[in-house]
C-alpha cells in the first residue's frame, strides 16, 4: 500500500477553505483534473453518507469514482473513502482521503492525503489528478 500527501497554501481563512472542500457547491467548481467537469453528482461533503462523482473528459470518456463520508470535522478535516468504478459500474478497491485544513500567519493551509493506494503507479497517477484538480482550486480562491 502507498499513501499520498499534498499540500497548498491560501490566502483565504480556514472556514472559507473547508467550505470550498466540502460543501457541493464549491465543490463541482474544482472537482477533477483540468479538462473534466462533473455532469453529476452527490458530493456533499458537509454531512457523512454516501456519496459519488462522475467526470466527463474532453474526449466523452466517463470516470465514476464513489464512496462514504467518514467524517466531518468543520471546519478542520473531512474524510471519505474513495474507489473507481468500471466500466460495467462494478466498484473497485477502496482508498481513504482526508482533507485537513489548517490555519496559517496568511490564511490556511490545506493537506491532503489518499492513504491505502495498491501501488506507487496508482499513487502517481492520483497525485497527477490531484494536482490538477488543486490548481482548479487555488484559481477558485484566487
Amino acid at each position: 500500500m502507498t499513501d499520498l500527501r499534498l499540500e497548498r497554501d491560501f490566502n483565504v481563512p480556514p472556514e472559507r477553505l473547508f467550505a470550498a472542500v466540502s460543501a457541493q457547491s464549491d465543490l463541482l467548481q474544482w472537482w477533477g483534473p483540468e479538462g473534466m467537469f462533473v455532469p453529476e453528482g452527490d458530493l456533499d461533503f458537509t454531512r457523512t453518507g454516501p456519496w459519488f462523482s462522475v467526470m466527463l473528459a474532453k474526449d466523452g470518456q466517463r470516470y465514476k469514482v464513489s464512496g462514504q463520508v467518514t467524517h466531518v470535522d468543520a471546519p478542520k478535516s473531512v474524510g471519505f473513502t474513495w474507489g473507481w468504478h468500471d466500466d460495467q459500474d462494478r466498484r473497485g478497491a477502496e482508498s481513504h482521503v482526508v482533507f485537513t485544513v489548517v490555519p496559517t500567519a496568511s490564511g490556511s493551509r490545506l493537506i491532503l492525503e489518499h492513504r491505502e493506494l495498491d501501488d506507487s503507479e496508482q499513487s502517481a497517477r492520483h497525485e497527477g489528478g490531484w494536482t490538477s484538480s488543486l490548481r482548479k482550486l487555488i484559481t477558485q480562491l484566487s
